[in-house]
Protein backbone atom coordinates (compact mmCIF):
# COMPACT_ATOMS: atom_id res chain seq x y z
CA UNK A 1 0.00 0.00 0.00
CA UNK A 2 0.82 3.65 -0.98
CA UNK A 3 1.90 5.71 1.98
CA UNK A 4 0.76 9.07 2.32
CA UNK A 5 2.77 11.82 2.64
CA UNK A 6 2.75 14.47 5.45
CA UNK A 7 2.07 18.01 4.35
CA UNK A 8 3.17 20.93 5.89
CA UNK A 9 2.76 24.94 5.34
CA UNK A 10 4.92 27.99 6.85
CA UNK A 11 2.40 30.31 7.40
CA UNK A 12 2.31 34.33 7.47
CA UNK A 13 2.41 34.03 11.00
CA UNK A 14 5.67 32.21 11.08
CA UNK A 15 3.60 29.01 12.38
CA UNK A 16 3.72 25.61 10.52
CA UNK A 17 0.81 24.20 9.48
CA UNK A 18 1.10 20.39 9.67
CA UNK A 19 -1.00 17.46 8.30
CA UNK A 20 -0.39 13.68 8.09
CA UNK A 21 -1.41 14.15 4.62
CA UNK A 22 -2.48 16.97 2.11
CA UNK A 23 -5.63 18.58 3.47
CA UNK A 24 -8.68 18.11 1.35
CA UNK A 25 -11.66 19.36 3.22
CA UNK A 26 -10.27 23.11 3.87
CA UNK A 27 -12.92 25.73 5.79
CA UNK A 28 -11.99 28.98 4.81
CA UNK A 29 -12.26 32.79 5.69
CA UNK A 30 -14.56 34.07 2.76
CA UNK A 31 -12.12 36.24 0.83
CA UNK A 32 -9.45 33.25 1.25
CA UNK A 33 -12.39 31.00 0.18
CA UNK A 34 -12.58 32.63 -3.22
CA UNK A 35 -9.04 33.12 -3.74
CA UNK A 36 -8.51 29.55 -3.06
CA UNK A 37 -11.66 29.09 -5.90
CA UNK A 38 -9.74 30.48 -8.32
CA UNK A 39 -6.98 28.29 -7.76
CA UNK A 40 -9.27 25.30 -8.48
CA UNK A 41 -9.98 24.77 -4.77
CA UNK A 42 -13.62 24.34 -3.60
CA UNK A 43 -13.93 25.19 0.33
CA UNK A 44 -16.24 23.09 2.33
CA UNK A 45 -17.27 25.67 4.18
CA UNK A 46 -16.77 29.61 4.92
CA UNK A 47 -16.99 32.09 7.66
CA UNK A 48 -16.80 36.30 8.01
CA UNK A 49 -15.67 38.69 10.01
CA UNK A 50 -17.15 40.98 12.86
CA UNK A 51 -18.11 43.16 10.17
CA UNK A 52 -20.19 40.55 8.32
CA UNK A 53 -23.65 39.34 9.02
CA UNK A 54 -26.03 35.98 9.09
CA UNK A 55 -25.30 35.44 5.11
CA UNK A 56 -22.08 35.78 3.33
CA UNK A 57 -20.86 39.17 1.89
CA UNK A 58 -21.20 38.66 -1.94
CA UNK A 59 -18.24 41.07 -2.72
CA UNK A 60 -15.66 39.34 -0.51
CA UNK A 61 -17.42 36.15 -2.19
CA UNK A 62 -15.97 36.89 -5.91
CA UNK A 63 -16.91 34.02 -8.57
CA UNK A 64 -17.18 31.24 -5.19
CA UNK A 65 -20.87 29.33 -5.75
CA UNK A 66 -21.81 30.98 -2.46
CA UNK A 67 -25.75 29.17 -2.38
CA UNK A 68 -23.62 25.21 -2.50
CA UNK A 69 -20.83 25.97 -0.14
CA UNK A 70 -22.17 26.58 3.94
CA UNK A 71 -21.64 29.69 5.51
CA UNK A 72 -20.63 29.08 9.13
CA UNK A 73 -21.53 32.37 10.90
CA UNK A 74 -18.51 35.16 11.22
CA UNK A 75 -17.10 37.25 14.24
CA UNK A 76 -18.07 36.88 17.77
CA UNK A 77 -20.92 34.75 16.81
CA UNK A 78 -18.83 31.94 15.74
CA UNK A 79 -17.74 29.17 17.85
CA UNK A 80 -15.21 27.05 17.28
CA UNK A 81 -17.74 23.67 17.44
CA UNK A 82 -19.47 25.22 14.30
CA UNK A 83 -16.06 25.45 12.35
CA UNK A 84 -15.58 21.67 13.85
CA UNK A 85 -18.67 20.30 12.45
CA UNK A 86 -17.36 20.68 8.63
CA UNK A 87 -15.18 18.25 9.69
CA UNK A 88 -12.31 20.40 7.97
CA UNK A 89 -8.63 19.09 7.40
CA UNK A 90 -7.45 22.72 7.42
CA UNK A 91 -8.60 26.16 8.09
CA UNK A 92 -7.44 28.69 6.07
CA UNK A 93 -7.65 32.53 7.08
CA UNK A 94 -6.05 35.95 6.63
CA UNK A 95 -4.15 37.84 9.29
CA UNK A 96 -3.41 41.74 9.33
CA UNK A 97 -0.99 41.89 11.66
CA UNK A 98 0.98 38.68 11.37
CA UNK A 99 -0.37 37.26 14.47
CA UNK A 100 -4.09 37.16 14.33
CA UNK A 101 -6.39 34.87 12.68
CA UNK A 102 -8.69 37.71 11.09
CA UNK A 103 -12.35 37.05 11.48
CA UNK A 104 -11.78 34.58 14.62
CA UNK A 105 -11.94 35.87 18.50
CA UNK A 106 -8.96 34.80 19.71
CA UNK A 107 -9.98 32.41 22.34
CA UNK A 108 -11.98 31.09 18.92
CA UNK A 109 -8.61 30.71 16.76
CA UNK A 110 -6.18 29.26 20.01
CA UNK A 111 -9.02 26.22 20.52
CA UNK A 112 -9.58 25.25 17.07
CA UNK A 113 -6.26 25.31 16.05
CA UNK A 114 -5.90 22.56 18.92
CA UNK A 115 -7.90 20.60 16.81
CA UNK A 116 -7.05 21.22 12.89
CA UNK A 117 -3.73 23.32 11.48
CA UNK A 118 -4.86 26.88 10.51
CA UNK A 119 -2.63 28.58 7.66
CA UNK A 120 -2.87 32.31 7.49
CA UNK A 121 -1.63 34.62 4.57
CA UNK A 122 -0.72 38.40 5.33
CA UNK A 123 -2.69 40.85 3.28
CA UNK A 124 -1.73 43.65 5.37
CA UNK A 125 -0.33 47.07 5.05
CA UNK A 126 3.32 45.71 4.58
CA UNK A 127 3.06 43.15 1.47
CA UNK A 128 2.49 44.26 -1.46
CA UNK A 129 -0.03 42.92 -3.95
CA UNK A 130 2.24 40.49 -5.91
CA UNK A 131 3.11 39.10 -3.07
CA UNK A 132 0.11 38.13 -1.37
CA UNK A 133 -1.19 37.13 -4.53
CA UNK A 134 2.07 34.55 -4.80
CA UNK A 135 1.54 33.47 -1.29
CA UNK A 136 -1.69 32.69 -1.81
CA UNK A 137 -0.05 30.79 -5.12
CA UNK A 138 2.19 28.96 -2.84
CA UNK A 139 -0.26 27.48 -0.58
CA UNK A 140 -2.58 26.40 -3.62
CA UNK A 141 0.32 24.83 -4.93
CA UNK A 142 0.78 22.71 -1.68
CA UNK A 143 -2.67 21.96 -1.42
CA UNK A 144 -1.97 20.29 -5.28
CA UNK A 145 -3.42 23.00 -7.17
CA UNK A 146 -3.27 26.40 -9.32
CA UNK A 147 -4.11 29.04 -12.07
CA UNK A 148 -3.32 28.39 -15.81
CA UNK A 149 -0.37 29.67 -17.48
CA UNK A 150 -2.79 31.59 -19.45
CA UNK A 151 -4.31 33.95 -16.63
CA UNK A 152 -1.25 34.83 -15.77
CA UNK A 153 0.06 36.25 -19.32
CA UNK A 154 -3.48 38.12 -19.14
CA UNK A 155 -2.01 39.87 -15.71
CA UNK A 156 0.94 41.14 -17.13
CA UNK A 157 -1.20 42.37 -20.58
CA UNK A 158 -3.31 44.11 -17.93
CA UNK A 159 -0.66 45.76 -16.08
CA UNK A 160 1.14 46.56 -19.03
CA UNK A 161 -2.51 48.52 -20.50
CA UNK A 162 -2.97 50.20 -17.07
CA UNK A 163 0.60 51.30 -16.96
CA UNK A 164 0.76 53.03 -20.40
CA UNK A 165 -2.52 54.63 -19.94
CA UNK A 166 -1.48 56.21 -17.10
CA UNK A 167 2.14 57.56 -18.49
CA UNK A 168 -0.25 60.19 -20.43
CA UNK A 169 -0.65 63.80 -20.76
CA UNK A 170 -3.50 63.83 -18.41
CA UNK A 171 -3.69 62.09 -15.02
CA UNK A 172 -6.75 61.99 -13.57
CA UNK A 173 -7.50 62.12 -9.65
CA UNK A 174 -8.58 59.19 -8.08
CA UNK A 175 -9.66 58.60 -4.82
CA UNK A 176 -10.59 55.10 -2.73
CA UNK A 177 -13.34 55.61 -0.05
CA UNK A 178 -15.89 53.62 2.18
CA UNK A 179 -19.13 55.55 2.97
CA UNK A 180 -20.41 55.09 6.05
CA UNK A 181 -23.50 57.09 6.07
CA UNK A 182 -24.65 60.17 4.51
CA UNK A 183 -22.39 62.26 7.30
CA UNK A 184 -19.20 60.49 7.48
CA UNK A 185 -17.10 58.99 4.89
CA UNK A 186 -13.92 56.86 5.58
CA UNK A 187 -11.26 57.84 3.38
CA UNK A 188 -8.46 54.72 2.34
CA UNK A 189 -5.22 56.11 3.00
CA UNK A 190 -3.26 54.00 -0.65
CA UNK A 191 -0.16 52.75 1.21
CA UNK A 192 -2.33 50.87 3.59
CA UNK A 193 -4.24 49.02 1.14
CA UNK A 194 -2.19 46.45 -1.20
CA UNK A 195 -4.23 46.95 -3.98
CA UNK A 196 -4.23 50.39 -4.43
CA UNK A 197 -0.22 50.40 -3.55
CA UNK A 198 -0.19 48.25 -6.76
CA UNK A 199 -2.09 51.05 -8.54
CA UNK A 200 -0.12 53.55 -7.38
CA UNK A 201 3.28 51.79 -8.53
CA UNK A 202 1.54 51.69 -11.82
CA UNK A 203 1.05 55.37 -12.18
CA UNK A 204 -2.51 55.95 -10.84
CA UNK A 205 -2.87 59.10 -9.48
CA UNK A 206 -4.34 57.95 -5.80
CA UNK A 207 -5.13 61.20 -3.93
CA UNK A 208 -3.67 60.85 -0.29
CA UNK A 209 -6.30 62.22 2.35
CA UNK A 210 -5.07 64.43 5.14
CA UNK A 211 -2.62 63.64 7.91
CA UNK A 212 -4.31 62.21 10.61
CA UNK A 213 -4.24 59.07 13.45
CA UNK A 214 -6.43 56.46 11.06
CA UNK A 215 -3.66 53.77 9.56
CA UNK A 216 -5.88 53.02 7.41
CA UNK A 217 -8.46 55.25 6.68
CA UNK A 218 -8.89 59.31 7.08
CA UNK A 219 -12.87 59.10 8.61
CA UNK A 220 -14.23 62.98 7.33
CA UNK A 221 -17.36 64.89 6.69
CA UNK A 222 -18.61 64.59 2.90
CA UNK A 223 -17.21 68.16 2.32
CA UNK A 224 -13.80 67.05 2.96
CA UNK A 225 -13.97 64.28 0.26
CA UNK A 226 -15.45 66.46 -2.61
CA UNK A 227 -12.90 69.11 -2.11
CA UNK A 228 -10.76 65.78 -2.97
CA UNK A 229 -12.05 66.52 -6.52
CA UNK A 230 -11.84 63.33 -7.96
CA UNK A 231 -11.95 62.35 -11.58
CA UNK A 232 -13.04 58.38 -10.49
CA UNK A 233 -13.65 57.03 -6.86
CA UNK A 234 -13.19 53.68 -5.86
CA UNK A 235 -15.79 52.77 -4.09
CA UNK A 236 -16.39 49.94 -1.33
CA UNK A 237 -18.91 47.66 -2.19
CA UNK A 238 -18.73 45.43 0.98
CA UNK A 239 -22.18 45.29 2.53
CA UNK A 240 -20.74 47.04 5.73
CA UNK A 241 -20.35 50.02 3.67
CA UNK A 242 -23.04 52.39 2.64
CA UNK A 243 -24.66 52.16 -0.39
CA UNK A 244 -25.21 54.99 -3.37
CA UNK A 245 -28.75 55.42 -2.51
CA UNK A 246 -28.00 56.37 1.19
CA UNK A 247 -26.29 59.12 0.78
CA UNK A 248 -27.99 61.17 -1.96
CA UNK A 249 -29.11 63.57 1.06
CA UNK A 250 -25.64 64.83 1.46
CA UNK A 251 -24.70 67.91 -1.45
CA UNK A 252 -21.01 67.06 -1.52
CA UNK A 253 -21.89 63.18 -2.19
CA UNK A 254 -24.10 64.75 -4.51
CA UNK A 255 -21.54 67.00 -6.06
CA UNK A 256 -18.97 63.90 -6.51
CA UNK A 257 -21.62 61.68 -8.05
CA UNK A 258 -22.17 64.27 -10.57
CA UNK A 259 -18.69 64.83 -11.52
CA UNK A 260 -16.51 61.20 -10.67
CA UNK A 261 -16.67 57.79 -12.53
CA UNK A 262 -17.91 55.42 -9.57
CA UNK A 263 -16.01 52.17 -9.56
CA UNK A 264 -16.69 48.89 -7.55
CA UNK A 265 -13.79 48.51 -4.91
CA UNK A 266 -13.49 45.48 -3.10
CA UNK A 267 -11.00 46.22 -0.12
CA UNK A 268 -11.21 42.06 0.48
CA UNK A 269 -11.09 41.20 -3.60
CA UNK A 270 -9.68 37.74 -3.93
CA UNK A 271 -5.73 37.63 -4.01
CA UNK A 272 -5.59 35.87 -7.47
CA UNK A 273 -4.52 36.54 -10.68
CA UNK A 274 -7.90 36.25 -12.90
CA UNK A 275 -9.14 38.69 -9.92
CA UNK A 276 -6.51 41.38 -9.78
CA UNK A 277 -6.54 40.99 -14.37
CA UNK A 278 -10.34 42.66 -13.83
CA UNK A 279 -9.51 44.75 -11.43
CA UNK A 280 -6.13 46.80 -13.25
CA UNK A 281 -8.90 46.21 -16.67
CA UNK A 282 -11.86 48.16 -15.06
CA UNK A 283 -9.05 50.76 -13.86
CA UNK A 284 -7.32 50.88 -16.80
CA UNK A 285 -10.07 51.32 -18.86
CA UNK A 286 -12.06 54.32 -16.98
CA UNK A 287 -8.94 56.16 -16.63
CA UNK A 288 -8.83 56.18 -20.18
CA UNK A 289 -12.20 57.34 -20.13
CA UNK A 290 -11.45 59.92 -17.61
CA UNK A 291 -8.17 60.88 -19.03
CA UNK A 292 -10.75 61.46 -22.56
CA UNK A 293 -12.70 63.48 -21.48
CA UNK A 294 -10.82 65.66 -19.12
Amino acid sequence: MEQSTPWEFSDDRGRLAVAGERPLRIVAYIQAGATLWDHGIRPVGLFGSQHDGAAPDPAKGGELPLAEIPYLGSGGALHPDTLLEAEPDLVVAVTYDGDQVYGLEQKTALELETHVPVACVAVGPGRGLAEVRERFAALAGSLGQGEPMPVARELDASEDDLRQVCAGPVRPRVVALSPAGPDRVHLARPGAWPDLRALTEHGVGLVEPAAGSGANWSTVGWAEAAAMDPDIVLMDVRVNAARPEQLRTDAHWRAIEARARVLPWNPEAPCSRRAHTRFFTLVAETVREAAGTA
